[in-house]
Parts: structure tokens; C-alpha cells; sequence
């Protein structure tokens, strides 16, 4: 038996277990004699994948499309389909289902029958099918006229642009980097994030219509004034592009710099070695990223002062390239206040580091800079401490006299980033960051909205969906119409009018949300949607239905000490196609029928029925006939995504 592998006899799911003898509550059932006035409801709800994805991905659409249940349009083959589908929530499949740290999959409600489905894979897969096959986005056929500034062009200003574009609004970003992307490229190293397959995104939505401006700073080559005056709204995502400081004395050493300047140095091209020792100061993501470059640049024995790396990182210099033939490992160590298994960072890329040869050592605060004689760091003095959370604040306790030196020739603090407002102090809240309503509007600013780690420091994915829904209320201001308020589960959701549509039925004009559907032809009998306000957990799923299935997983290449010296290759392969479909198949479709017949062929009153084929579609695949039907409830009991529920019928 393979190490993946492991016996069926942990699936041992039922829903009633011997002994049982009293009923679910009364109001499940109501019965009176042989029979229930409790019949079967069909409800599309929201799984936990997507409800856990902060831009808002349809993952179970697409994952339907992969596996075969959702049907592309004739002659769209199910991979464009699965693409588009994915992109309208996410226009960067390619990177982020190599980046994300996937908390869809954390939710996956997969993880309670054995592991999670691989959905960054199947995102990773799409990603790289349309840059193989020039997909493009399909521009909108009427434009509006209307002029919108995007200041910002990382992920959460290129997100809003896109769903802008696709409205038919004229976009302009300004941004004071060289190139687009913020911290896709300016924090993530490209052996993460491949620079082919960013611009390959990027340049798919400056395909739409979309204007730049680079190496221009609002509010310092152009006034925010000037801005109002010629655009009609504004998006605001200036991101957190300024590290900070160790809060610690000495951090003003020449040779103590932050995690965004060292990234910037590195994806720039600049930073070429590192010196001997790194001491990178963190626990999260970031803090990776740094120590893994750290132990792939390495160092040069006999360096040049000129070749120091705080000199390359402040941007006074670049390293000689002809030097780097000369390199040799680093010593790198991370530290962080929290124990080691509690970091925050994505436990596989704590373990690839580990495999390099990074040391990680937890419980560690910085308490003091040791400085040598001409004033450049020689150590970080820590100490051990206990850290935790009371509300949103960190409070960390250090144990007095248990300090220790870690030798450094570089320290890095990759303990959080910064906003820089230099010239836009207007839009600071004093607390660092910039004040929004549930639309992302300004506070007291109408038509200047905003997104990304400005509003609050997270993961990109969460940038994009700040993004996407800024985008629908600029969209909402340029028509004049007020700001509505935004759903409980603000995500996309599958839509059942436009398969419809998409069959060459369209349905009769309803409006959302659907609460029953007696009299339309948009759904079976008793359709109720409630994505919009409810996550469907696995205990209203039959478990008992899915087999034990191990995960397909990506070939990730982990090096050792030695191989990760100058090795700046990708580490993660995409799944083939046969794979993906297979991990498509695991989904369970939390929610909304995956066609599987088992209310069909369970219910012994021959009730439950498949829909006629020239009227069913995803969602419809089977109704009730309500005469017959005598609320057993086997059908609830035996549907394995809790699409049937249990309501009062006719």
C-alpha cells in the first residue's frame, strides 16, 4: 500500500446508527399517521470552498464543468467554459493557483471524508490552458462613456479595472512602478510566480480597452485634484508597499531592511547575494518568500563593499553579475513569536523551507540590534516570549533573561507592511489605512471607492475580490443609483436562469432571490435559492455516499541546502488533464445536484423523477410528483450534496 493510500475502513458514515430510536426534530418532519406534510424542497446553497474564497470564485460551477455534469455551449470545449466561469470572479487563474494559500480548501467539506479537493490545482490547470490557447476576454458590445481612474495597479486595481472594462467603462491605472502587477511582482519571487505567466494575465485585461500610466505617482506627478476633475468615479488601491520597521532599537542600521524593499531589490534584478548570514524576522508568508531567495542567492566570500546588499537594496547600486560564479550558501534563519506550528505561514511552504535548510525557530522575539563598530548590525538580540491574539491585537510577553545573540550580516523585517500616503494624506484614516463602507465607497467621499491591503492587509485573492465588488458600486454610482446593501455571502454564485438562457429556454422574468418557484418555469417545484445568505455544512451532506478517494496531487519539486543555491526554477507542475477531471470528480457539489440518482432509485413511491430532457439542465435534473410523494424523507436522506431538503409540499 502506497503512502497516499490509506483503508477503506475509515469511511464508516451513517446517518442513523443502531440503537437510534428517536426521531429528528419535530419540525423536520411533522408527521401524522403514514405519511408527512414535509415534502421535498430542492435548495441551491452556498458550498463552504466557495464561501471561504475571498474573491468570490464559483469553484463548484467550475468544477461541475471539469467533471462533465455542466455542459459547455456547443462548440466551447469544457476547459474555456471552466475558464470563463472561474474568471468572472478571478482574472488571474494562472498565478493564483500557484500562490494562493487556497482557504477554500481549508472549508472544503471534502476534508471530512478524507482530504480536500485539490481546487488550486484545477485553477492552476485552467490558468496555464488559456495562456496556452490565447484565450481572451470577450469585450462588452456598448461602452458607456464614462472615464474611471484606477490608482493602483496590483491586484486589487487590475481586478476592479477588469470588471469595470467588462461594463463598458473607459479605465485608466496609474501606477509608480515600471510594470503592472504590485505585489504579484514586486513581492513574490518569480521561482513562485513566473514573470511569462503574470504579464500573460496582465496583458489579457489591457486587451479590453484598459489605459496606463506607469511610473506616475497620484498625488505627486499628478494631483488627486486633477483626478477628480477628469475622471467621473475613482478606485483607490494603493496597496502596502512599505514594510516595517523591528520594533526594536538599532533598526536603523544600515544593514536592517524590510521584506518589501529586499523582494522589490530581488524582482528588480538588483540583489544578487545576500551575505553569509540572514536573519529574516516573521512567521508569515512573506517571511518565507524572503528566506528562500535568501538561500538561493547566497553570498560571495570576498565581497566588495559596494556589494554589501543593503547598498544594492537601497537602490544605490547593483550587484556584478561576473561575481555570482563565486556564490556559496547562506546560513538563513527565521523567527518568529509564535511556535513554530502556529505561524501563520502556509504549513507546505514552511516545509519546503525546512527541506532547504532554513532554520525556523519559534517562540523568538526581537528585542535589540547589536551593532559592531562602524555602526552596521552584527546580531539580532531575541528572547523567548509567549505571543497571542486579544481581539485583533498581538500582545507579546518577553521572558526576561533569556536572551541570545543570532549572528547576522543581514536582518530582515517581514513583521507587516505599511500604506504610503505621501501626497494623498487626505484619504488616511490615521490609522494607517483608509475607511470604507461595505461597497468599498470612501467614507464621506461619493464616487471614490477603494481595495486591497490598504482597506486591510491580507492575501491577494482577497485584494481581487475587494476589487470586484468596488467595481459593481462604481458601476452602480456611473448609473446614478445607490449603493445597495451587499449580500450575507458576497460571492459569485451559479446561476440558474443563464443555463437556461444557454439551453435555448429562457425562463420567465423572476427576481432574486427565489423563494419557491410554483408558478415560473426558472426551476422543478419547490426551488428555493439561498446562496446569498446560507453555507451548507457537511452534516446536512450524506457522507456515506463518497468512497475514499485519495487526492491528486502537483508534482512539487523540494530541494535541499545544496540544490536550492541558485536555483530559481518553478517548484510546483500542474496536474495533467486526465488528473484534473479525476480531482473534479471528488467535488461533492455541496449544494446543488451532481445527477447522481439516488432519490430516483430510493424512493419507493416511484415520486422522484428525472426531468424530461428537453427541460432539464444543471440544477433540474430530477422533480417531485406530489401526489405520489408521502414525505418519507429517504430522498433528503439519501442525497448526497443536501440539495433535498425537507419542506411543505402540495
Amino acid at each position: 500500500m502506497s503512502a497516499t493510500e490509506q483503508p477503506d475502513t475509515r469511511l464508516t458514515f451513517r446517518r442513523y446508527k443502531d440503537g437510534d430510536h428517536r426521531p429528528p426534530a419535530w419540525n423536520k418532519v411533522i408527521f401524522k399517521a403514514g405519511h408527512s406534510h414535509k415534502c421535498p424542497t430542492y435548495v441551491q446553497s452556498t458550498p463552504p470552498c466557495q464561501g471561504s474564497c475571498p474573491s468570490g470564485e464559483d469553484i463548484r460551477g467550475y468544477l461541475q464543468i471539469a467533471r462533465g455534469i455542466e455542459k459547455p455551449p456547443t462548440g466551447m470545449t469544457w476547459q474555456e467554459y471552466a475558464w470563463r466561469r472561474l474568471t468572472e470572479a478571478n482574472p488571474f487563474p494562472a498565478v493564483m493557483g500557484r500562490v494562493c494559500p487556497a482557504p477554500c480548501e481549508a472549508g472544503c467539506n471534502r476534508n471530512e471524508v478524507e482530504d480536500h479537493v485539490g481546487i488550486n490545482a484545477v485553477e492552476h490547470f485552467l490558468g496555464e490552458y488559456a495562456i496556452a490557447h490565447n484565450l481572451a476576454f470577450k469585450k462588452p458590445q456598448a461602452t458607456t462613456g464614462r472615464k474611471v481612474a484606477v490608482i493602483g495597479g496590483g491586484p486589487a486595481g487590475l481586478s476592479c479595472a477588469y470588471q469595470l472594462a467588462l461594463k463598458g467603462h473607459e479605465v485608466t491605472i496609474f501606477d509608480e512602478h515600471e510594470q503592472l502587477g504590485g505585489m504579484m511582482r514586486y513581492g513574490i519571487p518569480g521561482f513562485r510566480t513566473p514573470r511569462g505567466v503574470l504579464d500573460a494575465e496582465i496583458q489579457r485585461i489591457l486587451d479590453l480597452g484598459v489605459k496606463t500610466r506607469l511610473n506616475c505617482r497620484v498625488g505627486r506627478d499628478v494631483a488627486m485634484d486633477d483626478i477628480r476633475r477628469d475622471f467621473d468615479a475613482v478606485f483607490m488601491g494603493l496597496g502596502a508597499q512599505s514594510g516595517r520597521a523591528l520594533p526594536c532599537p538599532g533598526n536603523d542600521a544600515p544593514n536592517v531592511v524590510t521584506a518589501t524593499a529586499f523582494l522589490r531589490a530581488f524582482n528588480d534584478g538588483r540583489l544578487q547575494q545576500v551575505g553569509k548570514r540572514v536573519v529574516v524576522v516573521g512567521g508569515g508568508d512573506t517571511s518565507i518568500d524572503v528566506a528562500t531567495v535568501a538561500r538561493r542567492l547566497g553570498h560571495i566570500e570576498h565581497a566588495r563593499d559596494q556589494d554589501r546588499p543593503e547598498n544594492v537594496i537601497g537602490g544605490r547600486a547593483a550587484h556584478d553579475v561576473a561575481q555570482i560564479s563565486a556564490r556559496q550558501g547562506a546560513e538563513v534563519t527565521l523567527t518568529s513569536v509564535f511556535p513554530v506550528d502556529k505561524m501563520q505561514a502556509n504549513r507546505h511552504e514552511i516545509e519546503q523551507a525546512l527541506a532547504e535548510g532554513i532554520v525556523i525557530r519559534g517562540g523568538l522575539a526581537p528585542v535589540a540590534v547589536v551593532r559592531g563598530a562602524d555602526g552596521r548590525a552584527t546580531a539580532l538580540r531575541v528572547a523567548q516570549c509567549e505571543a497571542k491574539f486579544v481581539g485583533p491585537k498581538l500582545e507579546i510577553k518577553v521572558i526576561a533573561g533569556t536572551e541570545q545573540d543570532l549572528e547576522a550580516d543581514l536582518i530582515v523585517s517581514a513583521i507587516g507592511q505599511a500604506v504610503d500616503f505621501s501626497g494623498l494624506e487626505e484619504f488616511d484614516s490615521g490609522k494607517g489605512g483608509i475607511v470604507a463602507d461595505r461597497n468599498y465607497q470612501v467614507l464621506g467621499q461619493p464616487g471614490v471607492f477603494v481595495g486591497g491591503d490598504v482597506v486591510r492587509p491580507h492575501l491577494l485573492t482577497t485584494a481581487i475580490g475587494h476589487g470586484w465588488i468596488a467595481a459593481e458600486g462604481i458601476d452602480r454610482y456611473l448609473r446614478g443609483e445607490g449603493q445597495d446593501k451587499r449580500p450575507r455571502i458576497d460571492v459569485h454564485h451559479w446561476d440558474m436562469q443563464r443555463k437556461l438562457v444557454e439551453k435555448g429556454t429562457p425562463p420567465q422574468p423572476i427576481h432574486e432571490p427565489i423563494r419557491g418557484t410554483c408558478d415560473a418555469n426558472v426551476a422543478v417545484h419547490n426551488f428555493e435559492n439561498r446562496s446569498d445568505r446560507y453555507v451548507i455544512t457537511h452534516k446536512e451532506l450524506f457522507l456515506g455516499h463518497f468512497q475514499y478517494t485519495p487526492r491528486h496531487r502537483r508534482r512539487v519539486i523540494t530541494l535541499t541546502a545544496e540544490q536550492a543555491l541558485g536555483n530559481f526554477q518553478e517548484r510546483v507542475a500542474p496536474l495533467s488533464e486526465a488528473d484534473v477531471v479525476a480531482e473534479a470528480k471528488r467535488c461533492m457539489s455541496c449544494g446543488l445536484c451532481f445527477e447522481c440518482d439516488n432519490c430516483v432509485v430510493y424512493c419507493p413511491q416511484q415520486a422522484v423523477k428525472r426531468m424530461p430532457k428537453k427541460d432539464a439542465t444543471t440544477g433540474r435534473y430530477v422533480y417531485t410528483d406530489y401526489d405520489r410523494c408521502i414525505g418519507c424523507h429517504i430522498c433528503h436522506d439519501v442525497c448526497p450534496t443536501g440539495y433535498i431538503q425537507m419542506g411543505l409540499g402540495e
